[in-house]
């Protein structure tokens, strides 16, 4: 086995799991990203991934990888980036253990981060969530599924993976109904339900019939629903509602817009932004600021104020002479 192979295993096992205690979630993406990265390095080189060795790796080689996915697997500069930052603490983790290839490691740490530009926000109308809702088949029990589930998504603006990683003692549908979820950061927060959701969710359970710590959306196996399979079914069902609401064709409809469609819906009826980032799990209110750039009604609430409604259209003349000359250079 080469020197590399169990430094990567120490960076998971060591590093990842016992000195940061790093989630499950960011576990995953970084096994993702070097599972990609050791198969696209044996088309390269040719040689199997446990026999890679350091000088294998170059800077070239890395950025070869993340044109890849962004050519060959479609990737946005937003994963890309993710991608970039797993290879990166690998390498700063290796740095300390092979200081006879520090300078190799100085080179593909130099690799900067893809800029790119900040897409508008998109959301959906009230008119436009009715309809996806209302498009699975509600006879069949992937159907009630799919609906408790986007019922959910666009009230509690869960993000995929606390949505996905929600299990059946995770809702509390007494007195006080909420729904409970470990977020971002290892966080706990708790998101308080409408009628309607409980409504919707009090039928889903009595079919569920899952333990305390079964997934509470799972599949017909009663494994977990994967990120994957939860954009698949959004992407069907918002295929059947465009036939009744004809706006969403002019929408690319993922999961997270489900997300920014709760968001969108607490910030017209006049929550703070900071309740609302509270809301939503963020760590910096200046994540939730989006959200308002987006709001054109609050910027159209400003305009009305500082016009002055008795103003009369015309164009400035200077009251001089020598004014006029001036502006006239």
């Amino acid at each position: 086995m080469s020197s590399l192979a169990p430094t990567l295993q120490l960076f998971f096992a060591e590093y990842l799991i016992k000195q940061r205690q790093a989630s499950p979630r960011t576990i995953t993406s970084y096994r993702d990203t070097f599972r990609l990265f050791l198969g696209f390095a044996q088309q390269q080189t040719g040689k199997a991934p446990c026999t890679l060795e350091w000088e294998d790796l170059s800077a070239t080689l890395i950025s070869a990888f993340l044109d890849h996915l962004e050519v060959n697997r479609h990737n946005s500069a937003r994963s890309r980036n993710a991608r970039l930052a797993a290879l990166r603490s690998l390498l700063h983790y290796a740095s300390l253990r092979h200081p006879e290839c520090a300078g190799l490691i100085q080179q593909m740490l130099a690799i900067p981060q893809k800029r790119f530009e900040q897409a508008d926000v998109s959301y959906l109308s009230p008119e436009e969530v009715a309809a996806l809702v209302e498009a699975p088949d509600a006879d069949r029990w992937e159907g009630r599924r799919d609906r408790a589930l986007i019922t959910l998504a666009v009230q509690t603006g869960l993000r995929l993976s606390e949505l996905i990683g929600l299990n059946c003692n995770d809702l509390e549908l007494s007195v006080s109904p909420l729904i409970r979820c470990l977020g971002k950061g290892r966080k706990q927060r708790s998101i308080p339900l409408t009628t309607q959701t409980v409504a919707v969710l009090r039928v889903w359970l009595r079919e569920r019939h899952g333990d305390h710590q079964d997934p509470l959306f799972p599949t017909r196996t009663g494994r977990r629903l994967t990120d994957d399979a939860v954009g698949r079914l959004v992407a069907i069902h918002a295929a059947v509602a465009t036939q009744h609401c004809p706006s969403l064709a002019k929408k690319k409809l993922t999961p997270h817009v489900l997300r920014h469609t709760n968001a969108m819906a607490l910030l017209h009826a006049g929550v703070d932004v900071a309740v609302i980032a509270l809301w939503l799990g963020h760590a910096d209110i200046r994540s939730t600021h989006i959200y308002l750039h987006q709001d054109l009604t609050i910027k159209e609430r400003a305009l009305a104020r500082t016009t002055p409604v008795s103003s009369k259209p015309g164009r400035y003349r200077a009251p001089d002479s020598l004014l006029a000359f001036l502006e006239g250079l």
